[in-house]
């Protein structure tokens, strides 16, 4: 029996048995009889919401990314942290990899440390295949789910994400409209947010009437943070023939990666190749000239994400889902 089940048998918002459970007036005496009722009929002991009452709750949160080394996700990691303790909460942090076996073992293990709610950062725990995510389902009836950057369509979870696709379009069509038609599209993860990406970009050639040839969409297949395996890549598909004037990547380590390629062919940045990443990372600055990216307001969701989950826990009505608007950073890279 969860809390879950409890608002169905109720015929009420998981909010609302949340109110009951923490005392909160604002609750009818009809329905909070009515749901204390079906609680005692059912033995059901809180988890999730039980921190008003002092039952089995440390008030701590698990948080699950897939790889914490990652610029993205160990950022994303230290904003919901300090945004967590400012709210008065601790965290269990778990690395789950990218496999899906791993990523469900590492939701049950931290479920099991009786968290108030587990985050997710990223969108790589959102599957393509939607049977693949009946684990986020089944987590998301005994605690609330919170997912960063991730769209998924389910009671009791919380989604705080950038537009994706439309902050990409617009990064691709500002090339598009210097003049720049070549533009490859270079990208290293099929996650829900690469998918976005991609469509995007894709997106982009087609409000411009142009011809959308798939071999400017390049997929790079090895490790994220090979630089050199990139170069090498870029290599081979100019040693193919392919031709082009701008590289847009779907992340910022793979936009450094082709300003070394750059280097390597003598090409002149922005003369002779147009570049722009993507997440505004720090690495947009390390680098001469400083690279054009897509800031994806990653401070920002995490502070709202946050928020969602603290309002969700003392039993406020929050918004399944927050979308926040990318924005493109010009710097050097570009040159329009």
């Amino acid at each position: 029996m969860t809390i879950y089940d409890i608002s169905k048998m109720a015929g009420v918002s998981i909010a609302t048995v949340s109110r009951v459970l923490n005392g909160n007036t604002n609750v009818t005496p009809k329905t909070k009889k009515k749901v204390l009722d079906i609680i005692e009929q059912s033995g059901y002991t809180p988890n999730a919401f039980a921190r008003g009452l002092g039952l089995n709750s440390m008030n701590t949160i698990g948080i699950l990314s897939a790889d914490s080394s990652d610029l993205y996700l160990a950022k994303a990691i230290y904003y919901i942290e300090r945004n967590l303790r400012a709210g008065g909460y601790n965290s269990i942090l778990c690395c789950t990899g990218y496999e899906l076996e791993s990523k469900k073992n590492s939701l049950n293990l931290i479920i099991s440390q009786k968290v108030d709610s587990v985050i997710m950062v990223g969108s790589n725990f959102v599957e393509a295949e939607t049977s693949h995510n009946q684990y986020i389902r089944d987590a998301a009836q005994q605690v609330p789910i919170m997912l960063l950057n991730a769209d998924f369509d389910c009671p009791n979870v919380f989604c705080t994400l950038c537009d994706d696709f439309r902050a990409m379009q617009e990064a691709t069509l500002s090339l598009l409209d210097s003049g720049i038609k070549d533009i490859l599209y270079l990208y290293n993860s099929k996650s829900y947010s690469g998918m976005k990406k991609l469509t995007g970009f894709q997106s982009a050639y087609l409000l411009r009437d142009l011809p959308l040839d798939k071999k400017y969409q390049q997929f790079y297949s090895g490790a994220r943070d090979d630089i050199d395996g990139v170069c090498r890549f870029l290599n081979q598909l100019k040693e193919k023939g392919l031709t082009f004037h701008a590289v847009v990547a779907s992340e910022d380590l793979l936009a450094t990666a082709a300003m070394k390629y750059a280097r390597l062919n003598n090409l002149r940045i922005p003369e002779d190749l147009s570049v722009i990443g993507y997440n505004n990372s720090l690495l947009t600055i390390c680098c001469e000239p400083e690279l054009t990216s897509v800031d994806n307001r990653l401070e920002s969701l995490c502070q709202q994400l946050v928020k969602t989950l603290i309002d969700t826990l003392n039993g406020s009505e929050m918004p399944q889902k927050t979308i926040f608007s990318g924005e493109l950073v010009k710097r050097g890279t570009t040159a329009y």
